[in-house]
């Protein structure tokens, strides 16, 4: 439905969410990238909602907001203004001298609202709300020099290869900027610290076994032209991109989940997908059933204190 005011109103479950200015450009195109408006971004992320919720729902967000579209400021959001919907949840989290209020996106209507705001990124808390110092995510970004996703691919599939020997399932994810996400699910049973230090020893282990062309120097100068194994996400009220949400670059690129044998496609690439053609991915179902199976890192740790002798 259309307003006479120029807004768009989108029935979202129980409610209907207005999108102010839906003809506003938030991509401009250019050589190869499509131009792509505020209501391309409503559309896509209503057709996504349904793979994308189950990984937003009770987490914390810090949304990455463009007003003016990509050739505007930004800016990163963590507290939920008072002008939010009374509907919309938040969630206060403790940090150094106070709390911040986060927004949670619990369902469709939430992530329009957040798309009307123009928060192209949405970026997750690897805890959930009911369990903030805990988290059921670890997340590995693998972190290229350049533009160079061979060197990506072939971090992945080893660390893929040690994770199979540490007996820990993991996902993978396009991050629609130059990279991979690998994913291993948790329990939820250890706090931050532990999982950053485990880590922080499988990223060492790998990197000691190529030092010609993988790190984890956390500071560039140190790193020359190889691979960053990155695991500093892994703290409390850092945060990683969400799947399925949308990149601020030329052409609306997604981070999206894929299958461990998408990795082989040598047409593979860290922005293959975007709001263009994501959904059509997750339908794949690329996760099926990985993400439940969240596992305590005792034997895992034990496991790579054994290969690491």
């Amino acid at each position: 439905m259309s307003g006479g005011d120029g807004t768009r109103r989108v029935r979202a479950g129980r409610r209907t969410v207005e999108v102010h200015r839906p003809d506003k450009v938030l991509f401009p195109g250019g050589g190869d990238a499509k131009e792509y408006t505020k209501g391309d971004l409503v559309d896509y992320h209503r057709a996504v909602a349904p793979f994308m919720l189950p990984h937003l729902r009770g987490r914390p967000l810090m949304l990455e907001r463009h007003p003016d579209g990509l050739d505007g400021p930004r800016f990163m959001q963590k507290n939920t203004p008072d002008g939010y919907p009374e509907w919309i949840t938040r969630v206060e989290v403790a940090k150094e001298g106070g709390t911040v209020r986060h927004t949670v996106c619990d369902d469709t209507a939430t992530l329009l609202y957040l798309a009307d705001q123009a928060s192209i990124a949405l970026h997750r808390w690897l805890s959930r709300a009911d369990s903030v110092g805990h988290p059921d995510r670890l997340v590995f970004d693998l972190d290229p020099a350049g533009d160079d996703f061979e060197a990506v691919r072939e971090a992945a599939r080893l660390l893929g290869e040690l994770l199979d020997e540490l007996e820990l399932p993991s996902a993978l994810m396009t991050t629609g900027s130059r990279g991979l996400h690998a994913i291993v699910p948790l329990n939820g049973r250890h706090d931050f610290d532990e999982v950053r230090s485990f880590a922080r020893d499988v990223a060492d282990t790998l990197a000691d076994a190529h030092p010609d062309r993988l790190t984890t120097a956390a500071r560039k100068k140190d790193r020359g032209e190889r691979l960053y194994f990155d695991v500093q996400r892994n703290a409390y009220a850092q945060t990683a991109v969400a799947p399925f949400t949308v990149r601020p670059r030329p052409g609306a690129p997604v981070a999206t989940p894929i299958t461990w044998d998408q990795l082989d496609d040598p047409e593979l690439h860290a922005r293959w997908w975007t709001i263009a053609d994501a959904v059509e991915q997750a339908r794949t179902n690329p996760w099926s059933g990985l993400l439940s199976r969240g596992r305590a890192l005792g034997p895992a740790r034990r496991r790579l204190t054994a290969l690491r002798a």
